[in-house]
């Protein structure tokens, strides 16, 4: 089953959005928490057990992803301030990332977990997986790297 259409209010703030204070305090309260919806394996997320959902992404799809290389990932994108400007309490919403091998992926907090983020991979079909390399490559070149 596909998944639902592209959500057109998932936009990344504009460069600058975010502090490099603002980005250092996020670093440090936002949390990765993950979510047997979007595993097939359970990793070392502290998960009892997985429940993907035929409508989800898989974030292990590709590869199995470590609580810390996915917390990693989740601060590299606060690091380049690709997050949405729609925040809940000081929280952005979505924050996406690049890996080293150019995959996209997104986290998403809500109001029930707040901090607290899920991930998955963005798929091919989803348009938002180019918008987030462009921008990606963009801040990436700004900051020198």
């Amino acid at each position: 089953m596909a998944r639902p259409g592209n959500n057109p209010k998932r936009r990344i703030a504009r460069e600058g959005f975010l502090t490099d204070e603002r980005k250092a305090e996020l670093a440090v309260n936002a949390r990765y928490g993950g979510s047997g919806h979007h595993k097939r394996n359970p990793a070392d997320y502290g998960l009892e057990r997985t429940n993907p959902r035929p409508t989800k992404s898989l974030c292990d799809a590709l590869k199995v992803i470590r609580l810390e290389q996915a917390s990693e990932l989740m601060r590299r994108g606060i690091s380049r301030g690709a997050v949405s400007e729609l925040a809940y309490d000081g929280f952005p919403k979505f924050i996406w990332c690049v890996d080293e091998d150019g995959e996209v992926y997104e986290a998403k907090t809500d109001p029930s977990t707040l901090g607290v983020y899920h991930g998955y991979r963005l798929e091919e079909e989803d348009d938002l997986r180019d918008y987030v390399r462009d921008i990606w490559k963009q801040r990436c070149l700004s900051v020198g790297q």
